[in-house]
């Protein structure tokens, strides 16, 4: 199943999954297929969550591999997440999917809210490589050891989910925007810890 109107909204994409799979299971490929290119937001969402949430170190490391591996199909030009075979044919309970978008409704009604489809030609491709290799870049960063930056780029994170979810392209060049700031001070603060390890010893 794919995109039928080009300006359908999350929510609208949601039920649309939800109804083509009317049995008790539903597989990863089954929910992801009809959200179309937007299926890359919904993952980058996700792969944003843990960040906010006290867990053991290294999950960013982990979360900073996925990123790199969903913004690196994007960069090479893939119109939809390509999932291994075992993922794709994964399971869920229809009911905890069920539960999953009810307890979501609520903040992706307030995102259509305050997003809007506009300058949508930056949330497709050709466009959507510059997303995929700022994306990667963000993915290594979130993967370094370095203390309390995963709360910044969680929230970097979940800018770019919701821009391309809602193919908001104003919303895109924030996170671009973001992405290269963060790039920069990252490299500045690295420069420095470095200069000052040298002068240590």
């Amino acid at each position: 199943m794919s995109e039928a109107a080009p300006h359908a909204r999350t929510t609208e994409l949601l039920a649309r999954a939800l109804e083509a799979s009317p049995g008790e299971t539903i597989t990863i490929g089954e929910f992801l297929d009809p959200l179309g290119e937007r299926a890359f937001g919904f993952l980058v969402l996700i792969l944003a969550i843990p960040n906010f949430i006290p867990v053991p170190i290294g999950v960013g490391g982990v979360m900073g591999v996925l990123v790199i591996y969903v913004g690196a199909q994007m960069l090479l030009g893939f119109e939809h997440p390509w999932l291994l075979r075992a993922i794709r044919r994964h399971g869920m309970k229809r009911a905890r999917v069920e539960r999953f978008v009810t307890r979501l409704t609520p903040l992706l009604r307030w995102l259509e809210h305050v997003c809007r489809p506009r300058l949508q030609a930056l949330t497709r491709q050709p466009a959507h490589r510059i997303s995929g290799f700022l994306l990667v870049l963000v993915g290594v960063a979130l993967a370094l050891p370095i203390p309390f930056t995963n709360y910044v780029f969680g929230v970097l994170l979940v800018v770019y989910a919701v821009a391309l979810i809602e193919r908001d392209g104003a919303a895109l060049v924030i996170a671009w925007l973001a992405s290269v700031a963060a790039a920069i001070a990252l490299l500045t603060l690295s420069g420095a810890a470095i200069d000052a390890v040298h002068k240590l010893f």
